[in-house]
């Protein structure tokens, strides 16, 4: 899968057959948060939306960042994947 950082968008994005899919984020000091996915029409592929989300969490890693999940379906994504919890700032409970 290949990730584009638009950072002038603010949000990572990766082409799919039918569209671009993109999460907004926004930064502040050492923290990104997601705030947003947008995807095409008629786009329901929760598998690849987790792979993506996985491949921005490891952009985060690799950036030293912390990252703040603002979307329900991105806490959703951290419960289902706690070897990425280390990466929600103190303070963060989900």
């Amino acid at each position: 899968m290949e990730i584009k950082d638009n950072t002038f968008a603010r949000q990572f994005e990766t082409i799919v057959e039918n569209g671009l899919v993109a999460v907004e984020y926004s930064f502040q000091e050492k923290k990104i948060f997601l705030t947003k996915i947008n995807v095409p029409d008629e786009f329901e592929d929760e598998v690849f939306i987790s792979n993506l989300l996985k491949n921005i969490m490891e952009i985060a890693i690799e950036r030293k960042l912390k990252v703040v999940p603002i979307l329900p379906k991105i806490v959703v994504f951290f419960k289902k994947n706690p070897v990425y919890k280390e990466l929600l700032p103190p303070g963060i409970r989900l």
